[in-house]
């Protein structure tokens, strides 16, 4: 079982599945439990943490990415360089290698020019900001769903502009397969070497071969140096002979004869994928001797003319023989400068008088203080020349770096002593947040200051969606290449959900405080009044209920008791010159407090106001005779309905009753505000 799967890496990256191993480190698909997404995790094996070099190679990888930005490179999210665990968090890569892809089966040209032209952009992107990537492949190159290319690996990169060696002594560091002529030397690199590895995988992708397959490694870093490649439209002849021509370009042997840069080599591309048919200014020819580089004519000239170029060659040969001259020439050249090299030589006892102490071993000046460097330490040397660089692995004033190597056997006083000397980290400010700002602007801003970003989202109730709240780590200022972690807002948090507290019972505004205190909203022109036996303003329901569960902010509807209230009810009275008796029934029961005798107003029908007193529950009915005094021969009958709460009585019924014909009109809604409504009865 792997020790890694199931665990997590510093309570933050949990192992799922171990995805890919190399020569030097694991690699594994784990989940970041803060940034909630996929990353990838390379994790130094155990067996070189304590290996110096390999170390180097690890950090030093993560260095080289970290100070770039592009699409078509892998991402470095975060960086852990313990004494126990050493790992990179990389962008998780679903896809699969460009190996695996080519060899399933060949590529087209089409794809050919696809797949090369963003692994260009990536390198000249590299190149530009100083990186040479040096083990450029096909299994260093991933390919997603959607033909997207992602150039990894960066382990045994350099930066070019503080050393062009190989780093290894004289070691060639490297996939032998695509491994520059220069690297299997182990001389000097530069940005060329990794276009030759672009030519290597053009020119598998293209034939589905290798150019040098040999039954060892050594016998094909020996064939990289001395043999040329078969031509690859003699294996298939439908390559197009434009992007043979750029394939063999980017192969020469000789770095001066490649391409220049990756930019010079994706504009011949570029220009081949608008006129496949292209044919450009150079061609190699192969024969029994090395490959030589010949101009050719831009235009496509005639078979004709071609032959008569080749004419006016072979007769200017003919006519002087210029190569057995030139052989001589040098031949001269090369005896003068042995005898005065030799010379040279004796003169400062570099031969016949070697002893054992005309040479030394070079002193270790890496990770020294360079001013703890004393003249007895570097008195072998001609001179000392010191350069300055940033550095994050070693402290301001310590030295990175010497040439010649340490333990490096030298003759005495016949070299230049080169110190590299650690400026410190660089450092840089972050910028000020101001709640203004985007994701991709902010990226942008931190990238342009060599720091690498990743994102992460919180809530916020005043910094609109979408918009930066702050970066993390906030200390000012940072070193370059330090993981800054944007805060990406997601609008204000959600609201939760609560337990709405029981109000019934309490005193309206005591219920109104409470509420608010939960989060709830209470519109007061929403509350609704009822007359109740409670005292007035007692809360009599709400909704949502008590113990129910709501959103914060969601907006709560009271009931109130209105308390008692006192009623009046407007009676018409009959035209008449008579005593009347007045008889109230209340819901049916008589109420002789309300009941009365009145005399009867001549030639006005007038009215009577009966007030309810502490008028309680809902409704009343109350039904009201009116007969002349003695008898029972003349009578008029109301019904009303009366709403406490609103002080309102409604007619409901109305009957008259007379032996002659009666003329009534009907009697409507009447209130404490309202006139009355005059009911006329013909007298008998």
């Amino acid at each position: 079982m792997d020790k890694y799967i199931g665990k997590r890496l510093d309570g933050r990256y949990e192992i799922k599945e171990l995805i890919g191993v190399g020569g030097m480190a694991y690699v594994y698909r784990a989940n970041d439990l803060i940034g909630e997404r996929e990353v990838a995790v390379k994790i130094l094996k155990d067996e070189y943490l304590a290996n110096e070099e390999f170390t180097r190679r690890f950090k030093n990888e993560s260095r080289a990415i970290s100070i770039m930005s592009h699409p078509n490179i892998v991402k470095v999210l975060d960086v852990n360089f313990g004494d126990r665990i050493q790992y990179i968090v990389m962008e998780y890569i679903d896809g699969i290698t460009l190996k695996e892809y080519i060899d399933e089966k060949k590529a087209s040209w089409q794809e050919t020019v696809h797949f090369t032209i963003q692994t260009l952009r990536a390198l000249q992107h590299a190149h530009d900001k100083g990186i040479i990537h040096r083990d450029i492949k096909p299994q260093n190159i991933m390919l997603l769903s959607d033909g997207t290319i992602k150039v990894t690996d960066f382990g045994i990169a350099r930066f070019s502009r503080n050393d062009m060696r190989t780093g290894f002594g004289d070691k060639a560091i490297g996939s032998v397969h695509y491994i520059s002529p220069e690297q299997a030397r182990g001389a000097r690199t530069d940005e060329k070497a990794d276009l030759y590895s672009v030519g290597v995988m053009m020119y598998e992708m293209l034939t589905g071969k290798l150019p040098f397959e040999a039954d060892n490694a050594v016998s094909v870093a020996i064939m990289q140096l001395q043999s040329e490649p078969k031509s690859l439209r003699e294996i298939d002849p439908s390559i197009p002979e434009g992007l043979e021509e750029i394939t063999l370009k980017a192969m020469q042997k000789d770095p001066e004869k490649r391409y220049q840069s990756a930019a010079e080599m994706l504009q011949d591309i570029q220009e081949f994928k608008q006129n496949p048919s292209i044919r450009f200014e150079y061609k190699y020819l192969t024969d029994d001797n090395p490959t030589k580089f010949v101009e050719a004519i831009t235009t496509i000239k005639s078979n004709r003319q071609s032959d008569d170029l080749l004419d006016e060659e072979e007769e200017t040969e003919s006519r002087f023989p210029i190569i057995p001259v030139l052989m001589a020439v040098a031949a001269v050249l090369i005896l003068v400068t042995l005898i005065i090299v030799g010379s040279v030589a004796i003169h400062n006892g570099w031969i016949f008088n070697d002893t054992d102490d005309s040479t030394f071993e070079t002193p270790d000046f890496v990770g020294k203080e360079y001013k703890s460097i004393t003249a007895e330490d570097t008195k072998n040397f001609t001179k000392v020349e010191v350069s300055y660089e940033y550095n994050t692995d070693y402290s301001e004033g310590f030295i990175i770096s010497q040439d010649p190597p340490a333990k490096r056997t030298v003759k005495k006083n016949a070299r230049v002593l080169n110190l590299t000397v650690s400026s410190g980290a660089q450092t840089v400010d972050l910028p000020e947040v101001t709640g203004t700002q985007k994701e991709e602007q902010m990226k942008s801003i931190l990238v342009s200051k060599g720091l690498v970003t990743a994102t992460t989202e919180q809530s916020s109730s005043t910094i609109a969606k979408g918009y930066v709240i702050e970066l993390k780590p906030e200390t000012q200022p940072v070193v370059k290449g330090t993981l800054i972690y944007i805060v990406i807002s997601t609008g204000p948090p959600e609201k939760e959900d609560v337990t709405v507290d029981n109000v019934v019972g309490s005193s309206r505004d005591a219920a109104i405080q409470r509420l608010k205190k939960q989060g709830f909203k209470v519109n007061e022109s929403k509350i609704v009044e009822k007359n109740s036996d409670s005292v007035a303003g007692t809360v009599l329901d709400q909704k949502p209920a008590a113990g129910s569960s709501a959103k914060e902010g969601t907006e709560v509807v009271l009931t109130v008791s209105s308390g008692y209230k006192d009623v009046n009810v407007y009676l018409p009275l009959p035209n008449t010159s008579s005593a009347i008796d007045l008889q109230v029934y209340i819901n049916g029961v008589y109420s002789a407090e309300y009941s009365e005798g009145l005399q009867g107003i001549p030639g006005d029908t007038g009215s009577q106001n009966i007030t309810l007193k502490e008028v309680r529950g809902d409704s009343y009915v109350v039904s009201i005779m009116i007969a002349k005094a003695g008898t029972k021969k003349y009578q008029i009958y109301y019904k009303y309905l009366v709403d406490p709460a609103k002080g309102v009585a409604t007619v409901q019924e109305q009957h008259a009753f007379s032996e002659p014909t009666t003329t009534t009109k009907k009697p409507t809604t009447t209130t404490k505000e309202e006139t009355e409504t005059t009911t006329t009865v013909a007298e008998e």
